[in-house]
């Protein structure tokens, strides 16, 4: 999991259930993408909701989930600029 840092002190993450985010205090979370099957049977991830592109096709669910956080997590960084991650 990373987690990265803006100057102004907001974070950013692709949220896990790794551990307990309530215990950080208040935050909220939206949806980046999802993960749906193809007319074909393979499966795509639809990055459009953070401006990301369609991703795929995959064989298998699983592939297309981790290409999704891998996005997720390389775009998360080039917006916070590769800086004051974790």
């Amino acid at each position: 999991m990373k987690i990265a840092f803006l100057p102004e002190g907001k974070a950013f993450m692709v949220y896990t259930e790794v551990f307990d985010l309530s215990n950080l205090g208040s935050y909220s979370h939206r949806r980046a993408s999802h993960v749906e099957p193809t007319e074909k049977g393979s499966w795509r991830a639809d990055l459009s909701p953070v401006g990301g592109p369609l991703i795929g096709p995959f064989q298998k669910r699983s592939e297309a989930l981790s290409a999704e956080q891998d996005w997720l997590e390389r775009h998360l960084m080039e917006v916070c600029g590769g800086q004051n991650q974790v």
